[in-house]
C-alpha cells in the first residue's frame, strides 16, 4: 500500500516549506526516485548540499565503517576524524583554526559571537556592531535573520536583536558610511545565494577587506553555500583574491550528512576560550568522517576544474532554453550555483515554474520570488544535464503559456 505522505507530513508536522508533489525513497547521482520508482533529474542537490549526489560509495563507506566504531562523544574528548578535517579544512584555506557545528545557521551564529567576543575583550564594549548587507541571508536563529538582509524572514520576531546595520550590496559608499571604529564585523556572501544568485564585485570584496584592516574589524565570508568546490574552486573567496578573517560552511561540506563549520585566523581565535560557546554534537565522529570523505574528493584540480566545464556546459543550455522562450532577462552566478531571473512580463513567478520543473521531472529552486536557482550535484553526468533540460525546455513551454 502506498501512503499519501504529504497529506500525513501536514497531518503530524509543522507545515513550513510547503512541499512538492514528490516524495523520494532513494537516488543514485543526480537521478531521484519516488515509492511509484518516478525519477526526476536533480538541478538542486538538496539545496547545495549534496554535492556528491546520491548514494555514493565512497561517502557510504566513510559513514558505515565510523558507525562500527563511535558516533558520538562528548567534546571535552578529542576525537579523530574531527581533528582529521580541521586539518584538512586549514591546510587548504587561509585561517588557521576550525570549529564544528552542525548547520550553517549555527555556523554564522558562532562567527558573529566570536566577532563581538573578540571586539569587547580587544576593544571594550562599544566595539559591537555587526555589519550586514540588503538582500542577504544568513540562516535562521533569532541573531541571525537579523543579521539577514531580508525584513521578511524577520519582521514578525521582535524585538530582535540591537547593533546590527545593513548596507548596500556592491555599493563601496554605503561601506564607508557604515564601517567604523565601533564595528565588531562585516558579514558578507561571496555571492548572495538565497538572495537571488548575485555575485559581489571584487572592488566590493577588496574594499571590505581594507576597511576592516583599517577599523580592526573582523571580515566573516558566509560559504555556507559557495563553499567546498560549488563554484568551481574549494573557496569562493579563492576567485576574488581577498582573505576574510572568518570563513562559515555547512551544506555541501557533508556531502548531505549534517555539518557546520567555522574556519578562523589565529589572530581572532581566542576571540572564543574553554566555555564561551559550545554544542553538544557538533562536530561528532560520523559527520566528521562524511566530511573528511566529502572534502577529500571535491579538492582535487581535475574535479574542480570538472565542476566549471558542467557549469559552462548548464549554463549553455539554459542559454539556448531562454533563446527560445525569452522569459529570463539575466543568467548569472559563478560555477555550478546559478541564477536565472525572469523578466518584466513574469515578476514573481519562480515558484511556479519550480513545480512545474518537478511535473516534468526535473527539480529546480528559486532564490526569490523572480529567480529560478540551479545547484546540481557536482558530480552530475553530462547525459542527465541534457535530459535535465529537455524537460526543463517542457516546463518552460507550459509555463510560458500561462
Amino acid at each position: 500500500m502506498i501512503t499519501n505522505y504529504n497529506k500525513e507530513f501536514t497531518d503530524y508536522l509543522l507545515d513550513i516549506y510547503g512541499q512538492v508533489e514528490f516524495t523520494p525513497t532513494h537516488g543514485v547521482g543526480a537521478r531521484l526516485y519516488d515509492d511509484n520508482n518516478r525519477m526526476v533529474i536533480d538541478f538542486m542537490a538538496g539545496i547545495a548540499v549534496n554535492a556528491l549526489g546520491y548514494s555514493h560509495p565512497v561517502l557510504i563507506e566513510a559513514l558505515t565503517k565510523q558507525a562500527n566504531k563511535i558516533w558520538h562523544c562528548s567534546n571535552i574528548m578529542v576525537n579523530q576524524p574531527a581533528v582529521e578535517l580541521a586539518k584538512l579544512l586549514v591546510t587548504n584555506s587561509c585561517c588557521h583554526k576550525a570549529f564544528f557545528c552542525n548547520s550553517g545557521t549555527e555556523a554564522n551564529e558562532a562567527a558573529l559571537k566570536l566577532a563581538r567576543r573578540y571586539g569587547l575583550k580587544s576593544a571594550g564594549s562599544n566595539k559591537k556592531t555587526i555589519v550586514s548587507f540588503n538582500n542577504s541571508f544568513h540562516g535562521r536563529t533569532l541573531f541571525a535573520v537579523s543579521v539577514g538582509g531580508q525584513h521578511k524572514y524577520s519582521e514578525d520576531f521582535a524585538p530582535l536583536p540591537a547593533g546590527i546595520e545593513h548596507g548596500i550590496f556592491n555599493d563601496l559608499s554605503s561601506a564607508d558610511e557604515l564601517i567604523n571604529e565601533n564595528t565588531a564585523a562585516v558579514i558578507v556572501e561571496p555571492i548572495q545565494a538565497e538572495g537571488g544568485v548575485i555575485p559581489a564585485t571584487v572592488e566590493f570584496l577588496q574594499h571590505l577587506r581594507k576597511l576592516c584592516d583599517k577599523y580592526n574589524a573582523i571580515l566573516i565570508f558566509d560559504e555556507v553555500q559557495t563553499g567546498i568546490g560549488r563554484t568551481g574552486k574549494l573557496f569562493a573567496y579563492q576567485h576574488y583574491q581577498v582573505e576574510p578573517d572568518i570563513i562559515t560552511l555547512a551544506k555541501a561540506l557533508g556531502g548531505g550528512f549534517p555539518i557546520g563549520a567555522i574556519l578562523v585566523k589565529d589572530k581572532f581565535a581566542h576571540g572564543f576560550d574553554i566555555g564561551s560557546h559550545g554544542t553538544t554534537f557538533g562536530g561528532n565522529p560520523l559527520a566528521c568522517s562524511v566530511g573528511l570523505a566529502t572534502v577529500q574528493i571535491i579538492n582535487q584540480p581535475k574535479f574542480l576544474n570538472d565542476v566549471n566545464v558542467k557549469a559552462q556546459k548548464f549554463t549553455e543550455y539554459l542559454q539556448q532554453l531562454n533563446d527560445e522562450f525569452k522569459l529570463y532577462q539575466e543568467i548569472r552566478g559563478r560555477g555550478l550555483l546559478i541564477g536565472a531571473e525572469l523578466n518584466q512580463a513574469h515578476q514573481n513567478k519562480a515558484k511556479q515554474l519550480m513545480v512545474n520543473g518537478f511535473k516534468y521531472g526535473v527539480a529546480s529552486l528559486i532564490a526569490s520570488p523572480n529567480v529560478s536557482r540551479f545547484t546540481p550535484p557536482l558530480v552530475i553526468k553530462d547525459e542527465d544535464i541534457e535530459l535535465g533540460f529537455t524537460r526543463f525546455r517542457l516546463a518552460l513551454q507550459e509555463f510560458s503559456k500561462s
